[in-house]
């Protein structure tokens, strides 16, 4: 159960317990983001076909998938710390196991690929665990500054954890492993110093894993209101992958140079991490659902102008723009999901909700592909808006969104 607010908690900055599981995350997380690109990046390198890094990279998403469900069930069942040490222990083993081959310049893809799944799959289960694990740590009233900053420490491992790899490649193509290693090391150590359980006491002994999962399932249905948020955010967020992809081939069709759709694209970075460290200020005056329209509405602005932007500055300003709504929204949305949800279903309600999201940028990718064989870029890229003016529309008109008027979906989280 989460800590009980006090006339004065304990800050987040003195929060030894938050603090420690905060650090220990952003090492995972950061070494997680740089092997990312690493795993393609050594089958072309050493020779193989894009096809071929094309089917890696996508079995290093497959876990997002097929892992989340059960991995949301196993959180609620067991301890919390010693699963995340487990993850972290896995994937020190599964990445050193890698490294020693790459390093003698002995690289098998068999290998390669089964390092990218079971890696995935061990940061899937330490994902919802580390969400499910902050009420325990921080008192009600601190859960919007907590999951802020949260979302602002992802964000920069993300921003980092790219280039660093990709770099560290260049320098020798085991190394980006051996750092990796080293951060999932450093959150080991972290997690071992964490003295406080991360989740609650069952009332009831667990039961069958499946019957759990459809419980979860059930339960996250039967909300309308969050149904209805987390439907909106998968179109969104394919929407927002099919534009990112439409960038590539646009950029190639109008000959500007390649290095700059990167800095485009990680415009969209920056200006989540902003999002990220001011969305507490506006979930002290702002609810769920203001700020959910109000960034449908500024989505639903940006895209369009994105198809007919030509300076490249000006597409990095309407990227960072974008960006900032999702840093901002994002936060939010997983506060409320953490308060409504009861305690010993926190883990399988947060791995279905991460599934609708993963389930749709997966599926961005392809509808974008699709899209492309039909249309230019730039048409594609005005198809999207318009659908995302759709999708703003539709919110709020919608019965779940502008009838919800329970207490935590009107009123501010701060």
């Amino acid at each position: 159960m989460s800590v009980p607010a006090k006339n004065a908690p304990t800050s987040l900055r003195r929060n030894r317990e938050f603090n420690l599981l905060w650090v220990g995350a952003g090492f995972s997380y950061l070494g997680s983001r740089m092997t990312a690109l690493v795993y393609p990046i050594l089958v072309l390198w050493s020779g193989g076909s894009t096809t071929v890094a094309g089917l890696l990279g996508f079995t290093a998403l497959l876990p997002q998938l097929v892992v989340q469900l059960p991995a949301g069930a196993h959180v609620d069942r067991r301890d919390r710390r010693r699963l995340m040490l487990g993850c972290e222990l896995g994937c020190v083993l599964a990445l050193g196991s890698l490294a020693i081959p790459v390093a003698l310049g002995r690289l098998w893809l068999p290998q390669l690929f089964a390092v990218a799944f079971v890696e995935g799959s061990f940061m899937v289960v330490y994902q919802i665990a580390e969400r499910s694990a902050v009420p325990q740590l921080v008192a009600a009233g601190q859960l919007g500054p907590a999951y802020s900053r949260n979302e602002a420490r992802t964000r920069a491992a993300s921003l980092v954890g790219g280039p660093a790899g990709t770099g560290l490649v260049a320098l020798g193509n085991a190394i980006p492993l051996v750092c990796s290693v080293a951060t999932h090391l450093a959150s080991f150590a972290a997690l071992l110093r964490i003295r406080m359980p991360l989740q609650a006491e069952r009332g009831s002994p667990p039961g069958d894993v499946r019957a759990e999962i459809a419980t979860g399932l059930w339960w996250l249905w039967r909300q309308r209101f969050l149904r209805a948020v987390l439907l909106i955010l998968a179109a969104t967020n394919m929407l927002y992958q099919m534009v990112a992809f439409a960038m590539l081939p646009l950029f190639h069709d109008e000959g500007r140079p390649k290095g700059l759709v990167g800095v485009v694209l990680a415009c969209a970075a920056v200006g989540g991490l902003v999002g990220a460290l001011t969305a507490a200020q506006w979930m002290r005056s702002w609810s769920v659902r203001r700020i959910l329209l109000a960034g449908l509405v500024v989505w639903a602005i940006v895209t369009p102008l994105l198809a007919v932007a030509h300076n490249v500055v000006e597409m990095g300003a309407l990227f960072a723009a974008s960006g900032y709504v999702g840093g901002v929204f994002n936060v939010p949305a997983i506060v409320y999901l953490m308060r409504i949800t009861p305690p010993a279903m926190q883990g399988r309600v947060s791995s279905a909700a991460n599934l609708v999201s993963s389930g749709a940028v997966s599926l961005g990718w392809v509808a974008a592909g699709l899209l492309l064989t039909t249309v230019t870029p730039r048409q594609g890229i005005g198809a999207v808006g318009a659908v995302m003016a759709l999708i703003a529309a539709c919110a709020v008109l919608s019965p779940a969104i502008r009838g919800a008027d329970g207490p935590a979906e009107t009123k501010p989280l701060g």
